[in-house]
């Protein structure tokens, strides 16, 4: 399926793509246009629009798009739970939500400074979010004085 949303992706337009193609649509081809032509070119390519309003899938109240896809598709894995409070402190400006929150700001902000092609851009953030998945997973609890020798688990999250 095709998804369609703004140019210049930041937070949630990079964290629902990953999140669509890693657990919703793994066929997914995401599509950036300018702004006010989002609807318009949805209807002439059969995309679905996200991350704007009035589109579906869009936010909700103080909930962000990535909540809205995790409700939407009844995704229940205790990590992308703790990823969408992340996202959804990032998104909206609500850094108190999860400590995290403004280095993933901090961290999609350069990605759009440093990368003026939005699918470049998608492509780094697909792997910081992969990243982020496997600390939200299975190493959160590790401190900075992690042991090397220590053997991976192993059901590991590989993509």
């Amino acid at each position: 399926m095709k998804w369609i949303t703004r140019e210049r992706p930041k937070i949630d337009r990079i964290a629902c793509p990953w999140l669509i193609q890693r657990f919703v649509d793994k066929e997914a081809e995401f599509i950036f246009v300018r702004k006010d032509i989002v609807f318009q070119k949805a209807e002439e390519l059969g995309a679905i629009p996200y991350d704007i309003a009035g589109a579906e899938y869009s936010h909700e109240g103080e909930r962000c798009t990535f909540d809205y896809i995790v409700k939407k598709h009844r995704i229940e894995d205790h990590a992308l739970l703790q990823i969408a409070e992340i996202v959804r402190g990032a998104d909206t400006d609500r850094f108190d939500l999860a400590p995290q929150s403004s280095g993933l700001w901090a961290i999609s902000a350069g990605l759009s400074f440093n990368y003026a092609n939005d699918h470049e851009q998608l492509a780094i953030g697909m792997k910081i979010y992969d990243a982020l998945y496997s600390w939200a997973r299975y190493v959160q609890d590790e401190k900075h004085n992690w042991d090397p020798g220590k053997p991976k688990p192993d059901n590991l999250f590989h993509f």
